[in-house]
């Protein structure tokens, strides 16, 4: 199929072909990247729980109770009384009635979408929101409309406009993964009270990270309560794999009964559930490890701005380096990779043209030694590129 070969050197030419880069380590502020010793600072194991050992404990007993499968889909033989278990965790820890796991964060926001809207329906959703968000908008087949980032006046133009459809839903993201923004929460839930619209927040990035127990956006806004539907994910700050959807009785319900990606796959294994549910343990147990992520993300921020580097966002623990130019940005992740430091470069489609970045993530367990490194790989990469 020669469209195959000439779509991919299209890619090559314009700097955004990508391969795979292979680890051979675990996800430990030093791991080993294409064999090569890394301080890895592009994680979203915000918390450093996948190595924590009570989490893994936590797996190594699962297995040996309930074995390494599931066996089936949840409504048929795939059940466990342990993922019922972490669902009670995860609604008391986003304070709501109740929730539902899914496989995957991707899976949890097609499948929750695409059971809330169809054809007589309209969606408004952030141009910055997740591609998971973005195909669920696609699949649902209700009319879509995007919105500007954080554009909360646009949004409620559309909002006005949108009289006629049987239901109107906003989605957003919590925390926006490329660029490591906030969502205007408060004046969201404003918006969807007053036109009578259903709030949806993907809090895959905020899970485990905002708010004073961790528990996510609405939590950092004080807004418990007030959001309809928060999704999020167990596979990053949480450091096991999955993701959720919290919200009232009836909506859960509502779920099990028609969500696709929940009804038709089967359960995660008891062993990836044991972990989950350990892990909200741990951040009940220990919630200094929160402190220590804010802080971590604090130092390395102040240190990329004051050698002179554009930070696109200083509100989470992502802090994306702003290049420009895809082609430069990828050799700065090179530069930066051979000097120890694996980050990567971010270029279209994930971001628009023009604002190419390396997206840099910081862990609760990186040592202030393996900061000031990782600062000193940056200082000479940039310099040598000319980015600064």
């Amino acid at each position: 199929m020669e469209f195959i070969k000439e779509e991919l050197t299209s890619l090559k030419q314009y700097g955004i072909y990508r391969d795979l880069k292979t680890m051979v380590e675990s996800q430990a502020p030093r791991t080993m990247v294409n064999g090569k010793k890394c301080i890895l600072l592009s994680s979203n194991n915000y918390l450093g729980l996948t190595e924590h050992p009570d989490l893994i404990t936590a797996a190594r007993n699962a297995i040996s109770i309930w074995g390494t499968g599931a066996g089936g889909s949840r409504l048929i033989s795939g059940n466990f009384r342990i993922h019922e278990e972490l669902e009670e965790t995860i609604a008391h820890f986003k304070n709501t009635e109740s929730a539902i796991v899914f496989n995957s964060g991707y899976m949890a926001n097609m499948g929750t979408i695409t059971a809330l809207a169809g054809k007589e329906d309209i969606i408004f959703s952030d141009e910055l929101n997740h591609a998971s968000i973005i195909d669920g908008c696609r699949l649902s087949r209700a009319k879509t409309r995007i919105y500007p980032h954080k554009n909360t006046g646009v949004l409620e133009k559309l909002l006005q406009k949108s009289t006629g459809y049987r239901r109107r839903l906003i989605v957003t993201d919590g925390v926006f993964s490329m660029d490591g923004d906030l969502a205007p929460l408060p004046r969201l839930v404003d918006l969807a009270e007053k036109y009578n619209a259903v709030l949806m927040v993907d809090d895959a990035h905020a899970t485990g990270v905002l708010g004073r127990r961790g528990a996510g956006s609405a939590e950092h806004f004080g807004l418990e309560g007030k959001i309809t539907i928060q999704m999020g994910t167990l596979s990053k700050a949480i450091g096991s794999t999955g993701g959720y959807v919290a919200g009232s009785h009836d909506l859960i319900n509502y779920l099990r009964n028609k969500a696709r990606s929940f009804i038709f796959s089967t359960a995660l294994p008891p062993s990836v559930i044991a972990t989950g549910l350990e892990a909200f343990r741990v951040l009940q147990k220990y919630p200094r490890i929160r402190e220590n992520l804010h802080n971590n993300a604090f130092y390395l921020r102040t240190g990329l701005t004051q050698m002179g580097f554009t930070i696109l966002s200083e509100e989470s623990p992502i802090i994306p380096v702003l290049i420009g130019d895809a082609n430069k940005t990828i050799q700065m992740a090179q530069l930066l990779f051979s000097l120890g430091v694996f980050t990567p470069g971010i270029r279209p489609p994930t971001v628009p043209p023009g604002t190419s970045r390396v997206r840099v993530t910081v862990m609760a367990t990186h040592t202030r030694e393996e900061l000031d490194t990782a600062l000193h790989a940056f200082a000479q990469a940039g310099q040598t590129l000319g980015v600064i």
